[in-house]
């Protein structure tokens, strides 16, 4: 029988597409955003189900296991937002850090073999997540591997690092190994020339922020090379990186902008576009992105799991699953 799973706080489905190119029927994702929920949809017809998992009775839970029956694998990426250190100086909402609790309450009436958690690597900075561990461990018999892992490592143009908790009730879960043998680069994301329309670099209005990004770069890489300019970054990159390199992290807000030679010797920019984002994050060509405007694709991208980051960890479980099991010698593991 095909091993079965359900996605909390699914977004567009990035967990479950990688899942489901592992060997993993997905039976259901869950989220309380309609428009991400509609993009599920056209990718996994039928398995969305609108629901604010903080709202869930344990009664609710019960009549969803009764009418979904048992599963092998939970997902889950709960709400990164006051984990995240790029919410600046806002202050964190704490029912927003409680929500990763949604997915013990799921666990605990489930009771599935498997749980793969992703978040910010911030989140091992929140207080609760020991005992939140520890809950996993002790109350759920499950042994828990947290990793940080890098998706540039796994064959995506991008360097997005987030942290994955595994967890099996059977046996301690093995670090998951790169797939990728080099670094992909930026480049690879990028419309063929003509598709997108650029404007000029020094037109009548440009931020001067902007041209100051530009400037630092023409100083390091002269005035004939392309790259791309970087928004909202707090590092010292000087606001642009080399398009050899694999894109910084993407986020829910337009942050990336493509400069080249305008053979006249000035030069033109032009924002990355949703399709050159979408490949920025690992998702293919075929996966359906056709729902809302410009701005709320790259929303739903930036806020999105890589799928091949989250194959290569469902493989990497289930070879556990189709090899002999190795009862681990403690009860539990955080390898954190």
């Amino acid at each position: 029988m095909p091993l079965r799973a359900i996605d909390l706080f699914c977004g567009i489905g990035g967990n479950s597409w990688g899942a489901r190119h592992a060997g993993v029927g997905i039976v259901a994702g869950f989220d309380k955003w309609d428009l991400a929920g509609e993009v599920y949809n056209d990718n996994f017809p039928g398995a969305f189900r609108p629901a604010d998992l903080s709202k869930l009775t344990h009664a609710d839970l019960l009549r969803l296991r009764q009418e979904i029956g048992p599963i092998d694998l939970l997902l889950a990426s709960p709400e990164c937002t006051s984990h995240s250190v790029a919410r600046g100086g806002k202050p964190k909402d704490e029912d927003s850090l409680r929500l990763s609790w949604h997915v013990w309450d799921f666990a605990e009436v489930f009771q599935p073999r498997w749980i793969v958690i992703e978040n910010v690597t911030a989140m091992k900075s929140w207080p609760g997540y020991k005992e939140f561990l520890r809950t996993l461990q002790e109350s759920g018999g499950y042994h828990c591997l947290d990793r940080p892992l890098i998706a540039s490592e796994f064959g995506v143009p991008q360097r997005r690092r987030r942290l994955y908790i595994l967890c099996d009730r059977k046996q301690v879960p093995q670090p998951v190994v790169p797939t990728s043998a080099g670094e992909p680069s930026a480049c690879e994301v990028l419309a063929p020339n003509g598709r997108y329309a650029f404007s000029k670099l020094d037109k009548p209005g440009r931020a001067a922020k902007t041209l100051a990004r530009a400037e630092r770069a023409f100083e390091a890489l002269g005035r004939d090379t392309p790259f791309l300019m970087v928004y909202y970054g707090t590092d010292a990159s000087g606001g642009w990186q080399k398009l050899e390199a694999p894109l910084r992290t993407v986020t829910t807000l337009d942050r990336f902008a493509l400069v080249r030679p305008d053979g006249e010797g000035g030069h033109l920019m032009r924002m990355l576009q949703p399709d050159e984002l979408q490949k920025a994050m690992g998702f293919p060509s075929e996966f359906r992105l056709e729902r809302g405007s410009r701005r709320d694709k790259i929303h739903l991208l930036g806020n999105a799991v890589c799928p091949p980051v989250m194959e290569a960890i469902v493989r990497s479980l289930l070879a556990g699953h189709l090899e002999p099991e190795v009862e681990a010698q403690e009860p539990a593991q955080n390898a954190g």
